[in-house]
């Protein structure tokens, strides 16, 4: 299997943003295509826009001034359906409407020739539901690209229960050859993307909700400390919040229910207020002239405690679980010139007393471990140890610049602010979440690991699919599913379960995908 061949045109229906997009890329790649629109000035203005687009890449040196003519020269007005006729592969950008799709499928159906491969950039409906009907339903694939199509990289390529296998491979080959990252996906609600993308901003009003902390302290520990290049919050902002409270509401539909896409009263407020975000000038943050961004949360200066240590229960089982985190902390704090002294707990002592088996800083009485999903109030109870502060998961500990911390309600404050002055002393920003169980980044990225994990348990996808999507189609620092496996697979289940137990919900089950691979050993990614 191949690319469709440079000979073969390629109609474009719908000439708004996407299928301009669409249009532009197939152009740039060497095919002639067709663009059309009910709108005959639509498709005028489109091609325009193009030309524009293309001749800026020019004057930018990014982009050959003979291939941009030529690349021009190939964008062609359809003036009616008609004009599609030898097509090769025509691609549906129009409303997001079943009835209208599946009505213009069928009206091109009786145009084009049978081996035109028929496709829809579809983001949420079902592709299985689309091609019912048609007279050849198994030559229908989704081909859902990401605004700015020129510019992200990412295609997912999305077979429903009739698609043919030869024809999804085409349009994979396709994508690619037109400079996209493709990934096969199953026609399940959300498919790859928009599936798995819903923890990062439900965790996101579960904190707003449990007064974790502001808009503005959560969107700063999931860039700064997280990696993530926007915060949930203002991510939605941008997006427009009746647009995200929409695509929650239709794939918690679409799963009948299901907990774990349970949409946000708070966000249904927003949209009920008409605080919509940028387009509105008013989300989370206002917008516009005179706006004030506020400032996130931020601990004040403490002095570096006199003595560290870094207590590692016997054996390397335990200091598996969350270890990697915690010596990387570690490193970090070394690299500042923090002297630390490394303990291990003896076997009598850990049987003889209330423990905690993962690895654990003490400086001035307090006990600092890695978050595991419960809250730092109930680490304290079961460990007996009144002095205790969680701090949060980063992407990377040797170049976050912030770092996120909660101490337990029986926490005196001379034992948080010494935990305070230590990651202070080591060049970063310390932050203070309220206690909740999970944190901001650990319960994020375990609950992004999860979904994934359960569409790649469940056929929607591979791992490396999964992966792929998340980091070119919404540009995540890292696959969801690497991600847990860089963390510990150990660590993400125990850090779900612990969540599972503190709020008694099933929005928080383990996959049991990634129970089978904590069982085995297994990863993800060899």
């Amino acid at each position: 299997m191949a690319a469709l061949d440079t000979s073969r045109m390629v109609a474009v229906i719908g000439s708004g943003a996407m299928g301009a997009g669409i249009a532009q890329v197939a152009a740039v790649a060497g095919y002639t295509v067709r663009l059309y629109d009910t709108r005959a000035d639509a498709v005028a203005k489109a091609i325009s826009d193009i030309a524009a687009a293309l001749n800026k890449l020019v004057a930018k040196a990014r982009m050959d001034a003979v291939d941009c003519a030529a690349a021009i020269a190939r964008l062609q007005a359809a003036v009616i359906p008609a004009d599609v006729a030898g097509a090769g592969l025509v691609v549906e950008a129009i409303v997001e409407d079943l009835d209208a799709k599946r009505s213009l499928f069928a009206q091109l159906e009786a145009i084009v020739s049978d081996d035109c491969i028929l496709a829809t950039n579809t983001s949420s409906i079902s592709v299985t539901a689309i091609a019912a009907g048609l007279r050849l339903p198994d030559r229908l694939v989704g081909m859902h690209f990401f605004n700015p199509v020129p510019l992200m990289a990412l295609c997912e390529v999305v077979s429903g229960l009739a698609t043919d296998a030869v024809a999804a491979q085409t349009v994979y080959d396709t994508a690619a050859a037109w400079g996209k990252h493709p990934v096969h996906a199953s026609s399940t609600p959300g498919f790859i993307v928009n599936r798995v993308a819903r923890p990062f901003y439900a965790e996101a009003w579960r904190l707003l909700h449990e007064q974790a902390a502001d808009a503005a302290t959560i969107d700063a520990v999931m860039r700064e400390a997280g990696g993530f290049r926007m915060g949930p919050c203002e991510l939605m902002d941008l997006i427009g919040h009746d647009v995200n409270f929409a695509v929650t509401q239709s794939v918690f539909n679409a799963y009948f229910g299901d907990p774990r896409f349970t949409p946000s009263v708070l966000q249904r407020e927003m949209v009920s207020a008409g605080f919509l975000g940028r387009k509105a000038g008013r989300g989370f943050y206002r917008y516009g002239d005179g706006a004030v961004l506020p400032q996130a949360q931020a601990e004040a200066p403490q002095p570096k405690p006199e003595y560290v240590s870094y207590t590692i229960e016997q054996g390397a089982a335990s200091h598996a679980v969350g270890g990697a985190a915690a010596d990387a902390l570690a490193a970090r704090l070394r690299a500042a010139g923090i002297a630390i002294s490394h303990r291990t707990t003896p076997e009598t002592i850990r049987h003889a007393v209330p423990h905690d088996d993962a690895p654990a800083f003490h400086c001035n009485g307090a006990a600092i471990y890695l978050t595991d999903g419960r809250s730092a109030t109930q680490r304290a109870r079961d460990n007996n140890h009144p002095d205790t502060v969680l701090f949060d998961l980063a992407l990377d500990y040797g170049t976050a610049t912030r770092i996120a911390i909660a101490g337990a309600d029986q926490c005196s404050p001379a034992a948080y602010d010494a935990v305070v002055g230590l990651l202070q002393a080591a060049g970063m920003v310390v932050t203070r979440l309220d206690d909740v169980p999970g944190m901001a980044v650990m319960r994020t990225v375990a609950m992004l690991a999860n979904e994934a994990a359960d569409a790649v348990n469940q056929g929607v996808c591979s791992a490396a699919a999964a992966d792929a999507a998340m980091q070119k189609g919404v540009n995540y620092p890292r696959g969801p599913l690497a991600w847990a496996e860089a963390v510990g697979i150990e660590h993400i289940v125990r850090v779900l379960a612990n969540l599972a137990a503190s709020y008694g919900e099933e929005r928080y089950r383990v996959s049991p995908l990634l129970r089978r691979k904590q069982a085995s050993g297994g990863r993800f990614h060899e």
